[in-house]
């Protein structure tokens, strides 16, 4: 493994090889104009970041913090999905311990392309490998005026299925129904959408009891229709 300093520089290298202009421009519109990208492909990046930890490893546990919030740090946006790519690699190796900086993930440089997979990807792991975790976070969050902190409460059980807690789902989903931002009006109907795959039943009936935004209730039952 080389120096943590290294290790960036050398992925920074890799990366620049593959500058795409056209598709950057494209990229930046898309997310509308938040972020700078270098224009790599999701697929060209992925094979980039493997070809990558191939050759160099993944972080250590004892430089991962400093890896992933330098990655993090950087304007290009690749770097951030190149740091997701990696998290996911270790999660096993997470600890609690780690929850404070990568809370911090969740609110910086936020939108739905990075916290749609650390909410249900890694915070899910870590609040399914330490429930404790649970109440002092995501009860938080919930509550939280910063939609992104709220948006993760509501998805980090995304893909528990028959392991989800469905009190504190529906509970987080009462707590933010009336909200009128779209990405957590977004968020309450995928994840009763997904919850429902599970026990469409109980969804159908949530959904029929309660007031939700017409976003909410669409994206809720539209696999629901039929059952």
């Amino acid at each position: 493994m080389i120096l943590k300093d290294s290790y960036v520089d050398e992925l920074v290298k890799l990366y620049t090889q593959h500058i795409d202009l056209n598709y950057a421009n494209w990229s930046k519109n898309y997310l509308r104009n938040q972020f700078d990208f270098i224009g790599i492909r999701t697929p060209l990046r992925r094979k980039l970041t493997k070809q990558f930890v191939h050759e160099y490893g993944v972080p250590t546990k004892e430089n991962l913090e400093y890896i992933i919030l330098t990655l993090w740090e950087r304007s290009e946006r690749e770097y951030q999905k190149a740091a997701l790519d990696m998290l996911e690699k270790v999660k096993a190796d997470l600890t609690p311990d780690d929850m404070p900086w990568l809370s911090s993930l969740l609110v910086n440089k936020s939108w739905w392309d990075t916290v749609d997979v650390l909410s249900p990807h890694i915070m899910g792991h870590m609040f399914s490998a330490y429930p404790k975790l649970i109440s002092p976070y995501t009860d938080q969050w919930i509550l939280d005026d910063n939609i992104w902190l709220q948006r993760s409460a509501l998805l980090y059980q995304l893909y528990y299925k028959n392991k989800t807690d469905e009190k504190r789902l529906f509970l987080y989903i009462l707590n933010r129904a009336n909200s009128e931002e779209f990405f957590v009006q977004k968020a309450i109907g995928w994840v009763l959408r997904e919850y429902g795959k599970t026990n469409p039943v109980a969804v159908k009936q949530f959904v029929s009891l309660n007031d939700l935004k017409p976003l909410s209730r669409r994206e809720a039952l539209k696999n629901l229709r039929s059952i």
